[in-house]
């Protein structure tokens, strides 16, 4: 709680973390869907699409997970190539299973200065956010194939 005002921190990382180990607990496979363009994210541009990036953050996928209050800092294998990731907490968009879509989405964070400093190119928000690029040596393969479309998220309560 910040004395100063009476405001509370955000939920945003709490729920991240809460979802995360009940999609595990489930056997099922975390995705967090990410604002690549937000101010601090560090994401491979290569695999961005409309401005967001889809990233399998299950233990097999990932190495050193931390998910603090602030950010979501891992490393990961992206084309051979093994890359450190950090995600500030107001860029995380969502977090679902690959497998039935279940899972939480956030509202945007306002929005930010496309020339602020990141990884991500400007691009449009023209499309909604779906599984895009996963990192690599998964075992998982790479999305769900055409004409599927993009996850049926469903609001947990």
């Amino acid at each position: 709680m910040n004395t100063q005002d009476g405001s509370m921190t955000s939920t945003k990382p709490y729920l991240v973390r809460a979802i995360y180990e009940w999609i595990l607990d489930n056997q099922m496979t975390p995705h967090l869907l990410v604002d690549a363009r937000h101010p601090g994210t560090r994401v491979p541009n290569e695999f961005v699409e409309n401005g967001q990036i889809v990233l399998n953050i299950a233990p097999s996928a990932v190495h050193g997970l931390l998910m603090d209050n602030d950010w979501v800092r891992f490393s990961a294998r992206f084309g051979g190539v093994t890359r450190h990731l950090e995600i500030p907490s107001e860029a995380v968009l969502g977090i679902f299973s690959r497998e039935n879509h279940q899972g939480m989405i956030f509202p945007p964070a306002e929005p930010v200065d496309e020339a602020v400093g990141n990884d991500a190119s400007p691009q449009a928000d023209s499309a909604p956010p779906g599984p895009t690029n996963q990192p690599k040596g998964d075992g998982s393969g790479k999305g769900k194939g055409k004409g599927r479309g993009g996850p049926k998220l469903t609001i947990v309560k």
